[in-house]
């Protein structure tokens, strides 16, 4: 039912009763949240393009795909506010360029992995280049989803949206994609930013796109799911009950990936406390999990404890 609801997204979940609306609404908000997770189990920090995106083409069959996914990296650049350049053709392309896009023949990477994007940041804050992989035969149907991972938005969600693993049959972005870019590229979000930070950039985001009468029953989903959330990460981050849906779906979860997402999360959890982010503002919870996770290993967490003594 809730999968059926977002499908139709603004067309259809506009014109539901209140209860299927906020069903509907709290899908779209666990994929905005599924999305700052990595598929290796880890949760992750926003990283995005602060300058213009310089794109060459090389490999195989390049002319054969050059246009379609120049158009993919078009219209999620557009969406983002960010300047998309085409360097192929210039003599210096290879110096220029800040992003290459590789058409592999048909007999590289995995058949459980036609295309794949590698991210290059010195912090996990700003991408500073990178790569993006495609087989000839799967370069159509990855050119969306990699243009989308490009952009920093590294998580596949279960909801609708090209980055699925289960993905949905068209040629383009989908509502919540365009609502993901938005909110990743506004001003109110920054590199570096946890996802308890981001979350509530991102469900305001959503919000903003549904008529204004459906926006206060919208902000109480919204509320409750942030609570839920938090209940669950405080679980999650002390080694309690099942790992998150979203950590054992993406089947590529390690156990080294798991138990260093813990302390990632416990780091995160201190800062949400300790900014009141996504829950309330609360010192001496904050100092118990940012405790947490610096005994971890945690080095931000060891760095932002510094600063109470």
């Amino acid at each position: 039912m809730r999968r059926i609801c977002w499908g139709l997204f603004l067309t259809v979940l506009t014109c539901l009763p209140g209860a299927a609306l906020a069903d509907g609404f709290e899908q779209g908000l666990a994929t905005l949240w599924e999305v700052m997770w990595h598929q290796s189990g880890t949760p992750t920090r926003i990283v995005r393009w602060e300058n213009d995106i310089r794109v060459r083409f090389r490999g195989v069959d390049v002319d054969k795909h050059r246009e379609h996914t120049l158009e993919a990296l078009r219209t999620v650049t557009a969406e983002a506010g960010i300047k998309l350049i085409d360097v192929t053709d210039l003599p210096e392309a290879e110096q220029a360029a800040n992003l290459s896009v590789e058409i592999l023949s048909d007999n590289q990477l995995e058949d459980n992995q036609p295309c794949v994007t590698y991210l290059d940041f010195r912090t996990e804050t700003k991408i500073d280049s990178a790569t993006m992989q495609m087989r000839s035969k799967d370069a159509w149907r990855c050119a969306y989803h990699e243009s989308m991972h490009v952009m920093g938005v590294r998580g596949h969600p279960a909801g609708q949206t090209v980055l699925s693993y289960f993905p949905w049959k068209i040629d383009g972005l989908l509502p919540l994609d365009r609502v993901m870019l938005r909110a990743w590229y506004s001003p109110r979000m920054a590199g570096g930013m946890t996802p308890f930070e981001a979350l509530p950039v991102l469900a305001n985001e959503l919000i903003a796109t549904l008529p204004d009468k459906d926006r206060e029953t919208a902000g109480k989903v919204r509320d409750q799911f942030f609570a839920d959330t938090i209940a669950q990460m405080n679980a999650y981050a002390k080694g309690l009950g099942d790992v998150p849906a979203v950590v054992k779906r993406s089947g590529k979860s390690t156990s080294d990936g798991i138990r260093y997402g813990r302390g990632e999360m416990s780091y995160f959890l201190g800062i949400a406390y300790l900014e009141g982010v996504t829950v309330q503002r609360d010192a001496s919870q904050a100092v118990r999990w940012l405790e947490r996770a610096a005994t971890m290993g945690n080095r931000g967490a060891q760095a932002k404890l510094g600063g109470f003594r």
